[in-house]
Parts: structure tokens; C-alpha cells; sequence
């Protein structure tokens, strides 16, 4: 039979105990929500994400000179496998012609055994002897040595093309490395810029609109272009053109660019080669102090050189800032200058 008893009731003691363990609980979450950390602000952020750009942009020139050594030994190896198939043809060639002599002297009454044996069995390992074997003619002598010269030339390429296939894989390795350390700091400086909320983001976005328009108004202000050396003149001149484009890691143009992509894109344009890093065109022309510059000269930024745009004059360089800024005029005083180089 079912009971109906009536609940125990608690006891002073139970309430106290329990009303003691509910102020605690509230009194932890309390304390808890005062030691969380507050959320940054917009200025706070700002800052973090121009030092993850920062840190993905050395990234960024270490995956260009990755690249640019991939592309040079797929050249490299490109050409020497086109010279030992060259080879290998006249390698063949000189077998066949050492053949018709074999051949005539058989249909003469007979071979030397020192000429069927290279024919016929390892000619790799005759070869090495056959310069003494004094039975043999001279056009044969003169015919083994040549193919005996072709051998080592040809084994000479095919360990170099060897060794450079091996330097590909871990160029390649290095480049896919590169890429996805300059992507996993972007992708962080994204998520932070995330965290912001629209009127914040708003905020941000005007403040960078009105410094670039007050970059760009110093920029025009500054030495006309005419006062560089021609192909100076030239390149900044063709780098203004660009204002506004976007800034990509590894990109060249034409619409889009990375910090010494639109600076070699640009002594392009004026018919001057230069190479594709900040780490190289630091030596593509004359080291030169900043009481030197002239505008056009390339300036470079921070200690490790991960940073490159073209002097401007009155103090401002034009270059490919970071995936915010784009190209854009800026005050040389933002950045940690290093030196300037005149090329050519």
C-alpha cells in the first residue's frame, strides 16, 4: 500500500547550511565575472592586429624567396634534362657509329673480341680500360673515348638534376610552411577584428579612410617626380597609378599586390629588372642615408628588412601597406626606417 506520509520538513540546520552554500555560489560567480578579463577595446585591437601583420608579412617575404628559389631550380632542372637527353642522343649516336666499324670488320673477316665486348657487355665498366687495349684501330680508340667522355659528362647531369629535385621537395615543403604561417596570422588578425562590434568596425574603417586621405594629401604635396632620376621618376610615378589596390601576400599585380611585389612591379613598368624580395632589392642598387632619398629610391623598414616602398618625398613612402590599408601613402615615421637604396 502506497504511503502518504507527509515530506520531512527541513531543519533549521538544513536551511542555514543550504541558504550558506547559495550566497557562496553567488559570491564565486560574482568574483568570477570581476577577475574575467575585459574585452579589448578598438584601439587595443587595432594595435594587435598591426603586429599580427607585421608577423605575417615577414612571413609573406620568406614564402616570395621560397617561391622565387622554386621557380629558378625548375628552370635549372628543366635545362639539364633537356641536356641530358641531348647527351643520351649522342651517347647513341657514338654507339652506333662504333657499331658499323664492329660491323665492317666483322663482314672483313672478323671482330675484335675488345669490340664485341664493349657491344655487347658492360660498357660502363669497359670503357675505363679501353683506352689501353692497343688492338683496337684509331677511329675506334678516338670513338671510345669520345663515348666514354659523354658517359661521365652525362652521369655528371643526371646527379645534378638529382640533387636539385631534392633541393625542389624541400623548397616546396618550405613554401607550403611560409604560406601557412603568413595565412594563420591573417586568419588571427581576422577573428580579432571579429570580436568588434559593427559601430566599432565603423569606427576603425573611418579612421583609416581619413589617414590614408591625409597620406595621400601629404604624398601629392611632396617633390614632384620630375626632381628623380629618370627611371626613379618612372617607377613612382607608375606605382601612383596603383592607390588604392589591394594588398594580398605574394601578389605582383596588376591588381592587387604585396609590399616589394608592387615595388618590383613598379621598377618594371619603369624597364628596370630588380628582384622579388625586401631581403634581395635591399642589394639591387646603392645603400643611401635618409638625408639622401630622392623620391622614387626604394626605403626599407624594421631590422629584419621584411618591409620595402618607394621614397615619396616630404617624408612619405607609397607603398603596399597591409590587407587594411592596401596602397597607400604613409608617414616614413610610422615604421622603423632602415635605409634607402638607388637603383641603377
Amino acid at each position: 500500500m502506497a504511503s502518504h506520509r507527509r515530506p520531512k520538513q527541513p531543519t533549521r540546520t538544513r536551511v542555514t547550511v543550504l541558504t550558506a552554500t547559495a550566497a557562496a555560489a553567488v559570491a564565486l560567480s560574482s568574483q568570477s565575472a570581476v577577475a574575467a578579463p575585459d574585452k579589448p577595446n578598438k584601439d587595443e585591437v587595432k594595435a594587435k592586429v598591426d603586429a599580427l601583420y607585421e608577423e605575417a608579412e615577414q612571413a609573406t617575404e620568406k614564402f616570395n624567396g621560397a617561391r622565387e628559389h622554386q621557380e629558378k631550380l625548375e628552370k635549372e632542372i628543366a635545362q639539364l634534362q633537356d641536356a641530358v637527353a641531348r647527351d643520351q642522343g649522342g651517347l647513341n649516336d657514338l654507339r652506333n657509329t662504333l657499331g658499323s666499324m664492329a660491323t665492317a670488320q666483322y663482314r672483313g673477316g672478323g671482330i675484335d673480341p675488345s669490340v664485341a665486348l664493349l657491344l655487347s657487355g658492360d660498357p660502363e665498366s669497359y670503357l675505363d680500360k679501353a683506352s689501353t687495349l692497343q688492338q683496337l684501330s684509331g677511329r675506334q680508340l678516338q670513338a671510345i673515348a669520345e663515348i666514354q667522355a659523354k658517359q661521365r659528362a652525362l652521369a655528371q647531369q643526371r646527379q645534378e638534376a638529382t640533387g636539385k629535385l631534392a633541393d625542389l621537395d624541400a623548397t616546396r615543403k618550405e613554401l607550403g610552411e611560409k604560406k601557412k604561417a603568413a595565412q594563420d596570422k591573417l586568419a588571427e588578425a581576422q577573428a580579432l577584428l571579429n570580436t568588434l562590434t559593427a559601430q566599432e568596425r565603423s569606427q576603425l574603417k573611418d579612421e583609416e579612410a581619413q589617414q590614408s586621405k591625409a597620406g595621400r594629401t601629404a604624398g601629392e604635396g611632396a617633390a614632384p617626380v620630375a626632381s628623380a632620376s629618370g627611371r626613379a621618376g618612372a617607377a613612382l610615378a607608375a606605382a601612383k597609378t596603383k592607390l588604392g589596390s589591394a594588398y594580398i601576400m605574394g601578389a605582383t599585380g596588376p591588381s592587387a599586390y604585396d609590399c616589394s611585389g608592387l615595388t618590383q612591379w613598379a621598377y618594371g613598368q619603369a624597364g628596370v629588372s630588380i628582384s622579388r624580395t625586401t631581403y634581395t632589392q635591399a642589394n639591387d642598387g646603392t645603400r643611401i642615408g635618409r638625408s639622401q632619398l630622392q623620391p622614387g629610391d626604394l626605403v626599407f623598414f624594421y631590422d629584419d628588412l621584411h618591409h620595402v616602398g618607394l621614397y615619396a618625398g616630404n617624408n612619405m613612402t607609397l607603398h603596399a601597406s597591409n590587407p587594411r590599408g592596401g596602397v597607400k601613402y604613409e608617414s616614413m615615421d610610422n615604421m622603423p626606417f632602415q635605409f634607402g637604396v638607388r637603383v641603377g
